[in-house]
């Protein structure tokens, strides 16, 4: 596993991160099966949500922790809040503050490490949020801050105002997802594919040092695309370089992933020991230039 301390932080953070959405559904030792083999793995990176089976994924979390208190000090963990789930998004001070008093109480923490804004508050006060993050750094309740699903100017408007650096953008990306680097691709063109859509966040993340994390690496909709009839030339190209490489076809998308020089920290979500082991030896892997190309033409995206 290659590791990488994120701009502004003291962090030694696995280049692979372990994301929790799905783990409320495991039995205690299924769930500490799991956060064992993500840290035999090198997988020290573990992404919540307050809103993740309602909280049930933090417990279920906490419970790991309680049961063997010593695997604390051996992870880094982020949660994210904001969202008022199927009503609105929420950055006012006291849904923040109420938000991170549950999560630590879920979690059975006394700190998290880093804490996310989920998705954009069109009501944002940012100097609101600037306070409240200040009261939590100050407290010891939260180490670090970032947001999740911000374009460039909505990031520059909260970093105006906050002292704390803004570290990390959880953004989705992937083969089939890839509308961040399309527009630097098809510089003034007339096509779809050269349509600005989010202020070139990934340009402007790489110029402010802010680590981008890929959510749903492996899916396009609801589904996987991995195995998938409906991405054949996609599935070819990956299959491709897992016989080349060794690795499977997961650790492929990761690797593809990580060849971006943006240096990201793709988030997995697999409950699977063994699949996550397997993803694992992404970052031994360094695919060529042409083959990432390949992999994105297969995928359906145009080269002007």
């Amino acid at each position: 596993m290659e590791y990488f301390t994120p701009q502004g932080t003291d962090l030694k953070a696995s280049r692979i991160a372990q994301g929790c959405m799905r783990i409320a559904g495991l039995s205690d030792s299924e769930a500490d099966a799991l956060i064992r083999t993500d840290l035999e793995s090198g997988i020290n990176f573990f992404d919540h949500a307050d809103i993740y089976s309602h909280g049930a994924c933090e417990e279920k979390f906490g419970g790991v922790l309680k049961r063997d208190p010593s695997l604390r000090d051996k992870m880094i963990i982020q949660t994210k809040c904001g969202i008022v789930i199927g009503t609105r998004y929420d950055f006012r001070p006291e849904y923040i503050r109420s938000c991170v008093e549950g999560s630590l109480k879920r979690l059975g923490v006394e700190h998290i490490d880093v804490l996310l804004l989920h998705r954009p508050d069109a009501l944002c006060e940012p100097e609101e949020v600037a306070r409240v993050f200040e009261e939590l750094e100050r407290s010891g309740k939260v180490g670090y801050f970032g947001v999740s699903n911000h374009n460039s100017f909505q990031i520059e408007l909260l970093q105006k105002y906050c002292q704390q650096k803004l570290i990390f953008n959880q953004l989705q990306f992937s083969p089939v997802h890839t509308p961040m680097i399309d527009a630097g691709i098809h510089v003034n063109m007339k096509d779809k594919a050269g349509i600005v859509r989010d202020g070139m966040v990934l340009d402007y993340c790489r110029l402010n040092g802010i680590t981008v994390q890929p959510w749903s690496p492996f899916r396009a909709g609801l589904t996987s695309y991995l195995g998938n009839p409906r991405f054949g030339k996609l599935n070819r190209a990956i299959k491709k370089l897992r016989v080349k490489y060794g690795i499977t076809d997961s650790a492929v998308v990761l690797a593809w992933i990580l060849r971006h020089p943006a240096a990201m920290q793709p988030i997995i979500g697999s409950t699977d020991c063994t699949r996550v082991s397997q993803m694992c030896k992404a970052t031994e892997v360094t695919i060529s230039h042409e083959e990432w190309y390949d992999v994105y033409r297969a995928a359906g995206n145009k080269i002007p």
